[in-house]
C-alpha cells in the first residue's frame, strides 16, 4: 500500500510541476518495474520496441500528413464551400455547413485537432460576418471538430484495435453509424437554434455548380479512401498512403496551391504531431504487458461479475468510469492503458470487443470538451483568442447531445454493429 500511495504521490507532483503526459507515464512505468515488478527497467526498452513494432501504426503519420497537406493547400476550403452551397438555402444554414464540414475533413484527416483546425479557422469569421453568436460558433466548431475521433478513419480506433488486437476494419466499419448519427443530431441542433437567422443574401451565396466544379477532385478524396477500406481493397496503412499521393497529386499539378519549397514545413509539423505519440504508444504498452503478466486484468474481471450481477450496471460504470478518465487523460494514453484492460472484463459479460472500442472512443470524445484536459478546449482556446471558460461554456449544449448519443449507441448495439 506505501508503494501504491508513493507512486500516486509522484504522479500528482508531476501534474503540480506541469509535466507533459511522456513524462509522466515514462517515471511511473520505470517505478511500477523496479517495485513491483523484478527490479530491471530493461523490459521497459523491449515493451517499447514491441510496442511499435506494428504495420498498422505506419496508417497514423499517414493520416496526419494528410491532414496537414489538406490543409496547407486548398482542399479543405473547396470541401467547405461544397457544404456552404448545399446549406446556405436553409435559415442557420452556415452552422450546418460547419457541422457537415467538420464531418467530411474528419473522414479524411482521421484527427480532432486537425479537423477543429482546418475547419473553424476558415469558417468562424465568415459565422462571425453572418450574425451568429459567438458562444454558439465556439461551441460548434470545438464540438464538430470531435467527429475526427469517431468517424472513420480515426486514429484513436487505430490505437485501440492495435492496443486490443482488433480489427481496424471492423472498427472502422462500426464506427460509420454512431459518426453519422451524431452529425445528423449535431446539424439539426444547430438549424434548430439559429432558425431565426436569416438565409445568406444572394450576393455571398455559392454557386453549387461552381462549388461542386472546383471541389469535385477535393470530394472524390473521402470517396478514394473509404472505399478502400469498406470494400477491403486496401488495408487502413495502404489507404492513407493512397489518399497521401492523391492528395499531393491534386495540390500540386491541379489546384497548384503548394510547391516543393512547403513539403519541409508540412513534414516538419507532421513530425511534431506524431513524435509526441509514438513514446506514449511505447510506454504505455509496457504498463500492459506488466499488468497481463501479472494477471490483474483476469482478476478484475472475475471481480466484476461477482458483484455487479448484469451487463446493464456494467455499462453504467463503464461510461462513468470512461467519462471521469476522459477528464483527466488524454485519449491515446487512455486507450492504451485502459483498452486491454478492460476487453476480458467486457467480454466476460458479453460485450463484442468492436463495441467496446467504439464506446470508449464515444466517452473520451466527450472527454475531449470537458475541463480540466479537454485538448479541443485548449486548441479551441488558441485558435480563437478565446477565454478558456467561454469556450467551456459553450460546448456545454454539445456535450449534452453527445451524451444522448452515447446512451443509444451503448445500450443499442446492433446500430455499431450492423455494418460487420
Amino acid at each position: 500500500m506505501t508503494s501504491a500511495v508513493l507512486l500516486l504521490l509522484i504522479v500528482v507532483v508531476l501534474l503540480v510541476l506541469r509535466q507533459n503526459v511522456l513524462v509522466i507515464l515514462a517515471l511511473s512505468v520505470a517505478y511500477i518495474h523496479q517495485v513491483w515488478g523484478d527490479g530491471d527497467t530493461l523490459y521497459l526498452l523491449e515493451d517499447a520496441w514491441s510496442a511499435i513494432d506494428k504495420e498498422g501504426l505506419l496508417a497514423i503519420p499517414m493520416f496526419v500528413l494528410l491532414g496537414t497537406v489538406m490543409t496547407r493547400g486548398s482542399i479543405a476550403s473547396r470541401l467547405i464551400d461544397i457544404a456552404v452551397s448545399f446549406t446556405q438555402g436553409l435559415r442557420g444554414g452556415l452552422s450546418a455547413a460547419a457541422i457537415l464540414s467538420c464531418a467530411i475533413f474528419a473522414a479524411i484527416s482521421g484527427s480532432s485537432a486537425v479537423t477543429l483546425l482546418s475547419v473553424g479557422t476558415i469558417l468562424y469569421p465568415a459565422m462571425a460576418r453572418e450574425g451568429y453568436s459567438t458562444s454558439f460558433t465556439l461551441g460548434a466548431l470545438t464540438s464538430g471538430g470531435t467527429l475526427g475521433i469517431i468517424i472513420p478513419p480515426s486514429i484513436p480506433l487505430i490505437i485501440y484495435g492495435i492496443a486490443t488486437e482488433t480489427s481496424i476494419v471492423d472498427l472502422f466499419m462500426a464506427g460509420l453509424v454512431p459518426g453519422l448519427l451524431l452529425t445528423a443530431v449535431m446539424t439539426v441542433y444547430s438549424l434548430w437554434v439559429n432558425r431565426g437567422l436569416p438565409t445568406r443574401k444572394p450576393e455571398n451565396r455559392i454557386s453549387k455548380r461552381d462549388a461542386l466544379r472546383r471541389g469535385m477532385p477535393s470530394l472524390l478524396m473521402p470517396v478514394l479512401l473509404l472505399s478502400g477500406i469498406y470494400s477491403g481493397y486496401f488495408s487502413p496503412t495502404e489507404s492513407a498512403a493512397v489518399a497521401l499521393v492523391y492528395a499531393l497529386v491534386v495540390e500540386l499539378f491541379i489546384y497548384r496551391e503548394i510547391g516543393p519549397r512547403d513539403f519541409f514545413p508540412i513534414v516538419r509539423e507532421t513530425v511534431t504531431m506524431v513524435g509526441s505519440l509514438f513514446p506514449i504508444i511505447a510506454i504505455a504498452t509496457s504498463v500492459n504487458i506488466f499488468l497481463t503478466a501479472e494477471g490483474i486484468p483476469q482478476a478484475l474481471g472475475e471481480w466484476l461479475q461477482a458483484n455487479m450481477g448484469n451487463v446493464f450496471i456494467f455499462l453504467i460504470c463503464l461510461n462513468l468510469l470512461l467519462l471521469i478518465v476522459g477528464a483527466f487523460m488524454d485519449t491515446f494514453s487512455a486507450l492504451l492503458i485502459l483498452g486491454p484492460l478492460l476487453l476480458p472484463v467486457a467480454v466476460g459479460f458479453g460485450v463484442d470487443p468492436v463495441h467496446l472500442g467504439i464506446i470508449m472512443v464515444l466517452n473520451l470524445e466527450i472527454g475531449l470538451l470537458t475541463p480540466p484536459l479537454g485538448l479541443n478546449l485548449m486548441v479551441a482556446t488558441m485558435a480563437f483568442r478565446a477565454r478558456f471558460g467561454s469556450v467551456v461554456m459553450s460546448v456545454l449544449p454539445f456535450i449534452l447531445l453527445m451524451l444522448g448519443v452515447l446512451a443509444v449507441i451503448t445500450f443499442v448495439p446492433w446500430l455499431s454493429l450492423a455494418l460487420l
